[in-house]
């Protein structure tokens, strides 16, 4: 059987532009192509997207995925093996690490420094005390919380308004980077979420690239995160997500 892009697009969770590039560096070439001249993918081809999708993941860049996936002398079990040995070696370092919380869920859960009235007029009817016990419990322990409140506490009601508009002007831009139909790939959502990454360090805490790894998955897999981002645009989280991968490798490969 053969699959049409979108139909490609569909299985794996990727931009039809994102499969358009891939082709035009040489990563996935489709197999055949239509009377039309519009693209075909095969079975084969669909076993390469995946493997080139878990090294993704992985951070890998999409340079060096391609050198692994066309050395001659690697078969397709050496992939699954190696694939198998840098996942589990990320499931146990993410395990270990206490990733700590963005700002949105920051500015709800500080001991904040402010009056009553100050803390409506910053946040309206958001309870800042609503995750602050669970916040605690999962990341208490790590520097990052320990950071995180000494900052806050200090911060005035001036300061909650500047963070709030820096993030609100950031998801208005990038609102409109997926309004572009800009993948997450590309410079400009790297670039915006090298910008997230610098909120959270100037506001918050020192983030590292693996933290905010963490951060991006977290966006995806708690709720309450994805319906923030959602709110800001349907598909955000996601789009984020993989632009924070996309980021981080840039900058650590």
């Amino acid at each position: 059987m053969d699959y049409s892009v979108g139909q490609v697009a569909g299985f794996a969770g990727v931009t039809v532009r994102t499969l358009h590039h891939y082709d035009d560096i040489g990563l996935l070439v489709p197999s055949e192509r239509s009377h039309a001249g519009h693209r075909r993918y095969s079975d084969a081809d669909l076993d390469r997207l995946q493997q080139i999708l878990f090294y993704r993941e992985l951070g890998f860049p999409l340079e060096e995925v391609a050198a692994l996936l066309d050395d001659p002398d690697t078969d397709p079990r050496a992939h699954l093996r190696r694939q198998h040995e840098l996942l589990t070696a990320r499931i146990e370092k993410l395990r270990k690490m206490a990733a700590a919380v963005e700002h949105a869920m920051e500015a709800r859960t500080m001991g904040l420094n402010l009056t009553p009235e100050e803390r409506f007029e910053v946040f309206g009817d958001n309870d800042p005390e609503q995750y602050a016990e669970e916040v605690e419990q999962r990341w208490g322990g790590t520097d990052e919380y320990a950071d995180s409140r000494r900052r806050t506490a200090s911060y005035t009601k001036e300061d909650w308004k500047r963070i709030q508009a820096e993030a609100a002007g950031w998801g208005e831009r990038y609102g409109a980077l997926m309004a572009a139909d800009e993948p997450p790939t590309g410079e400009a959502a790297m670039t915006l979420a090298e910008e997230h990454r610098q909120h959270i360090c100037t506001w918050f805490y020192e983030c590292s690239y693996e933290i905010h790894r963490c951060l991006g998955e977290m966006y995806v897999s708690d709720e309450r995160f994805k319906a923030f981002y959602e709110v800001l645009r349907p598909g955000l989280a996601e789009h984020l997500r993989d632009a924070i991968v996309a980021n981080a490798a840039r900058h650590t490969s």
